[in-house]
């Protein structure tokens, strides 16, 4: 039988259709987007549950003072801004929504290893400067390169399978065993060094990922190669990658994550000043970057608080 007494606080702003689907539920449900951090720790020890995106840290003094909190719910996918080790010792269930953004992770993956090869951004501002320069926004083709895909959980399979429709050969690497499928042959991360043309990375941030992709890392691909990242900006070492992209070792970067976001996603440098890695990385023709938003379409919205709906109701059902 569901706890309809249960309190929960939403402390990001997200789909009305999850605080809406929680009150039919019968929870309490309460919202505060604009408190600090100290002063949400003050009341949080009145709630049962709370929804967060990156506001602020769940850290371990946030979380002592959670009392009676027995689930977060993360309208999204990582979970490094909760201190998972207190909670877990709290015995307080945590919950993410990967399912809910992995298709718009998918798409966004894909437009940018389209767009860097076709060098779409590039023609279009030439153009709308009175520049034709056919012969020098000539492209190149995907069929017949391999993709290689490091992490094949929510997002990795989804980019994966809008591949489906290309000449492509996809390996897949993960920690785990026994995850690939029909779209992505699951190899050594040796075979993905060996093979690998178009590098998209799909993991989480860990200790195993901080700054994985680094100068030695990157020498290890027997081919010159395109990289892709949609998925923390703390895996790739950005000094690191200006270098390879001036040898050529990268012959591209498609970044949607950046070394120097907060750690809240909402902005892009903890200090107002630009390291001068990155002013090197912005001059770069053969780079693109959005502001990580990849997972962030009209559609993951909703389905993201529609998938953490789901998954706080059959906890609450017990």
């Amino acid at each position: 039988m569901m706890n309809t007494k249960m309190k929960i606080l939403l402390i990001d702003s997200n789909h009305d259709l999850l605080k809406k689907g929680l009150i039919k539920a019968g929870f309490i449900v309460d919202e505060d987007y604009s408190s600090t951090k100290q002063e949400i720790e003050k009341i949080i020890h009145q709630y049962d549950g709370i929804i967060v995106r990156s506001r602020f840290p769940i850290d371990k003094t946030f979380l002592q003072k959670a009392k009676k909190l027995k689930f977060i719910g993360r309208v999204g996918a990582g979970l490094e801004n909760i201190d998972i080790a207190v909670a877990e010792k709290q015995n307080i269930k945590l919950f993410n929504a990967p399912e809910g953004n992995r298709n718009a992770v998918g798409e966004h993956a894909l437009g940018l290893i389209l767009n860097l090869f076709n060098k779409i951004c590039t023609a279009n501002d030439e153009v709308r400067q009175g520049q034709w320069q056919r012969e020098a926004n000539r492209g190149i083709e995907l069929d017949g390169l391999t993709v290689g895909i490091i992490g094949y959980g929510n997002m990795g399979k989804a980019f994966a399978k809008k591949l489906r429709g290309f000449d492509v050969e996809v390996l897949a690497y993960d920690i785990k065993n026994d995850i690939g499928n029909a779209d992505a042959h699951q190899v050594s991360l040796e075979e993905i060094f060996e093979k690998t043309n178009v590098l998209s990375l799909h993991v989480p941030h860990t200790e195993l990922t901080f700054k994985m992709v680094d100068e030695a890392f990157i020498n290890q691909f027997k081919n010159n190669f395109w990289l892709i990242n949609t998925a923390r900006g703390t895996v790739v070492d950005t000094k690191s990658l200006v270098k390879s992209l001036k040898n050529g070792k990268i012959l591209g970067a498609g970044l949607d994550v950046l070394e120097y976001e907060k750690s809240s996603f909402e902005n892009m440098f903890e200090k107002n000043i630009l390291p001068s890695d990155f002013q090197e990385l912005i001059a770069m023709k053969n780079v693109l970057l959005t502001p990580h938003v990849a997972g962030w379409t009209i559609e993951s919205k909703r389905k993201l608080a529609q998938v953490l709906l789901e998954k706080i109701l059959i906890f609450a059902k017990g």
